[in-house]
């Protein structure tokens, strides 16, 4: 490859700029090394503990908390290497014995948090770090950056599964999401929070996500005929034939859709469905059930894509779609926090933050008396979760780590100790299963679409006082 650049009289070749494992030191903001030169120079060598959770949420009244997996990969294999220290001292800001201090960098810390899939409302600690304060505050940025966009994502395709009402949904934001890494994660979150599969094949390759695909109107436009291009892909593929049928006229990709159905039929083979990614998805639909159920077609399915979002779907279902699944895109891989019936929305965020709550046993906290819901809840906390009699989430209650609390199930569990870790990753297949349980206990005031009502959230008596 060099070689062919020095031909070309380029003397640098493009970069891919994905995150290797070598260069995850230096996946921080610069403050966390400059407060880490100024503790080294101090011997500040204080334990804390830090919390990272969520002060509101954007949409909605729940949180899915996702992401835990890749924040505990980073916090232990983060490393400094000799070549990003080189690179750090060539700047010259930092010294030599404090980059020298971080040479043989390992946790030896521990960490609780909330399994993924847990639903998690505002101001609950969904991760706790202790562990020496250098150490911590290196994770801030990786951790927030992780958490927050999945824990986003893994949400809305909560929100998204339930207003789809039991139809499936799949992820198809790949291409829409902010970044390479957005894209996997993005299909990995949404799987999480129900989504029964992606389109982007990397993510079902590395996540173990069923990955679907159908047609591009590219596919279709390059050959002669509509119906040309029809029976080229049903050859192809005699097993799993989904047509795109709006390149042109949606009524009448749905009549070349019957011709080839037939013809597969009578080679034993089956059409599994239509897609429609255009037009006025209600309308549509409906014409397009028709059209295949007049030539009896009834097996045939529609799959409908086109800027879809929970607030789209589920005024589709209430007005009657014979719609049988939805691929989404951009607005879950976005996390867009936006209402299209009313034009109110937020900018695609979580604003998840990570906190400074205990120091040497001291519990300390952020008082922002300028804007006090900025304010810190101090000390190390654990979640307590109460259920009603017929198992259903009742309330939470929010208490100091060692005050003594006679009900409700803890929440956050171990998951390093002393730097090494305690507990088991599981598959993602059971992740999604954990959520869907998790949610399902939720009452249903608590996930409508618009004018849910907020999960009650108590602070025990020592975090009152």
């Amino acid at each position: 490859m060099k070689d062919t650049w020095e031909r070309s009289g380029t003397s640098k070749p493009p970069l891919s700029a994905l995150l290797s494992v070598d260069e995850m030191g230096l996946f921080v903001d610069y403050y966390q090394l400059t407060m880490g030169q100024a503790d080294f120079d101090a011997q500040n060598t204080s334990v804390i503990t830090a919390n990272y959770y969520v002060r509101k949420i954007p949409q909605g009244q729940y949180l899915i908390a996702a992401g835990l997996e890749q924040v505990v990969h980073y916090i232990l294999n983060l490393r400094f290497t000799d070549a990003t220290l080189d690179w750090l001292a060539a700047r010259g800001d930092l010294h030599a014995d404090y980059l020298a201090s971080l040479k043989d960098f390992r946790f030896d810390g521990s960490v609780f948090a909330v399994p993924e899939g847990t639903p998690v409302f505002p101001n609950e600690p969904i991760i706790n770090v202790t562990g020496r304060s250098r150490d911590v505050q290196l994770f801030e940025t990786y951790l927030l950056c992780v958490m927050n966009f999945q824990t986003l994502i893994a949400t809305k395709a909560s929100r998204i599964v339930h207003a789809a009402r039991g139809k499936p949904v799949f992820d198809f934001g790949a291409r829409r999401a902010h970044g390479r890494d957005a894209g996997i994660l993005a299909a990995r979150a949404s799987f999480i929070g129900g989504a029964s599969g992606t389109s982007l094949v990397l993510a079902g390759c590395l996540f173990d996500i069923p990955y679907v695909g159908t047609m591009a109107h590219k596919f279709v436009s390059e050959r002669p005929s509509e119906l040309a291009a029809f029976r080229d892909y049903a050859a192809a593929f005699p097993n799993n034939t989904t047509l795109l049928i709006d390149t042109y006229d949606t009524l009448e990709g749905a009549r070349n859709a019957c011709i080839v159905a037939k013809e597969m039929a009578a080679r034993g083979a089956r059409l599994r469905a239509v897609r429609l990614d255009s037009g006025d998805l209600l309308a549509l639909s409906k014409r397009v059930r028709r059209i295949l159920d007049a030539e009896g077609l009834d097996y045939v399915q529609i799959i409908a894509s086109h800027d879809l979002d929970e607030f789209q779907i589920d005024t589709l279902l209430g007005k009657g779609a014979p719609i049988d699944s939805f691929g989404v895109g951009t607005r879950l891989a976005t996390g867009a926090n936006f209402n299209p019936r009313t034009g109110e929305g937020a900018p695609s965020a979580l604003g998840g933050v990570y906190k400074l709550v205990e120091s040497d046993g001291r519990l300390v906290g952020k008082q922002s008396l300028d804007e006090p819901s900025k304010a810190t809840i101090p000390g190390k906390k654990q979640i307590y979760r109460l259920t009603d009699a017929a198992g259903n989430y009742a309330k939470d209650r929010l208490a100091l780590w060692d005050e003594k609390v006679s009900e409700g199930q803890p929440l956050l569990v171990p998951v390093i100790q002393d730097g090494e870790l305690v507990s088991d990753f599981p598959s993602l297949h059971d992740i999604q299963a954990r959520t869907a349980a998790e949610i399902e206990k939720l009452p249903e005031s608590h996930k409508r679409l618009t004018g849910a009502t907020p999960y009650f959230v108590a602070l025990d008596s020592g975090l009152r006082d």
